[in-house]
């Protein structure tokens, strides 16, 4: 049984069971049942095409499934595939510098060399990848959740601070009050 078959509910459309589709054993498994019984009688005409509803019945390429993991940000996901290829590079430079050592040859040194070098830039690849993903979480990924305990200190200074202005608030007016009615001049 594929892997159409058991994703998807007898009868949806999209595939049907070998009970339904009329599948032989063997060597038909994986074809439709029209294709199957094309190539076995080839006398029935457009009947063994059909589905039995009178429509063509076609077996998709591939089913869509939605990504169990998110996918990497362009930043982090261009690191990578920098540090990958540089990785790559590195090991084929150090075979390369294997094989030369064993045989005796004069471009063993300067392959030594290099693949010393690459192997500092393959590791700054890989480290490059790390700060990356952690700038770019810093940036935009992360979403901090505070303990409760934390949530309730800063509620409880908001009110204390709202409390605080209202009572400046009201002081001011009173003083406007009290003031303008008093005061002769402005000098």
């Amino acid at each position: 049984m594929g892997t159409a078959e058991r994703r998807m509910a007898p009868g949806d459309g999209v595939t049907a069971p070998a009970a339904e589709t009329g599948r032989e054993s063997g060597s038909d498994q994986g074809i439709p049942a029209g294709a199957a019984l094309r190539r076995s009688d080839p006398g029935r005409g457009q009947d063994a095409l059909d589905g039995g509803e009178g429509q063509p019945y076609y077996r998709p390429l591939w089913i869509e499934e939605p990504a169990r993991k998110r996918r990497l940000p362009d930043p982090v996901r261009t690191a990578a595939v920098r540090a990958v290829l540089i990785t790559a590079v590195t090991l084929v430079q150090a075979m390369v510098a294997f094989l030369c050592t064993m045989a005796g040859s004069w471009l063993a040194f300067p392959m030594v060399l290099s693949s010393v070098a690459s192997t500092v830039v393959a590791t700054w690849g890989v480290l490059d990848v790390w700060v990356t993903r952690q700038v770019w979480n810093q940036r935009n990924g992360v979403v901090s959740t505070p303990s409760s305990t934390a949530r309730a200190l800063r509620r409880e200074r908001r009110r204390a601070r709202r409390r605080a202005r209202a009572a400046t608030r009201s002081q001011e007016r009173i003083r406007r009050r009290q003031g303008g009615a008093g005061q002769l001049s402005h000098s």
